[in-house]
């Protein structure tokens, strides 16, 4: 059963002393469709910012492959606009699907968020 219903953020935004912009999940599945897309959303509007951005994974117990694509597309747009992109707190069961897909070459991964804000 999710930890989610329509209408609420699945990340909560937050910002450091810095300018880095925080994002945590707030659900612990992230399989649903409709969670998907609204991550899709909230991930595009944080790509705008072209900022540093922490996203923390340390709620997260399921993840669909379809959020693997919009972690790239993310990276990407991030990238784009002069930002850059930390993971952190992905519990081992994740980041077997990083290491397996070989995405843990591409993103820059972190056990904790404050080793991810120190690498800034």
């Amino acid at each position: 059963m999710s930890d989610w219903s329509p209408g609420k953020p699945v990340l909560l935004i937050e910002e450091d002393s810095s300018g880095v912009i925080i994002a945590s999940f707030q659900v612990n599945r992230v399989v649903d469709e409709e969670i998907v897309r609204k991550l899709s959303d909230e991930l595009a509007a944080i790509a705008q910012t072209g900022r540093k951005v922490v996203l923390n994974f340390s709620r997260v117990e399921y993840l669909s492959s379809s959020v693997l694509g919009k972690l790239i597309t993310f990276q990407k747009r991030l990238r784009s606009n002069g930002g850059e992109l930390r993971l952190c707190g992905i519990r081992p069961q994740i980041y077997e699907i990083f290491e397996i897909t070989r995405l843990n070459t591409l993103f820059d991964i972190y056990p904790t968020e404050e080793e991810a804000l120190e690498m800034f």
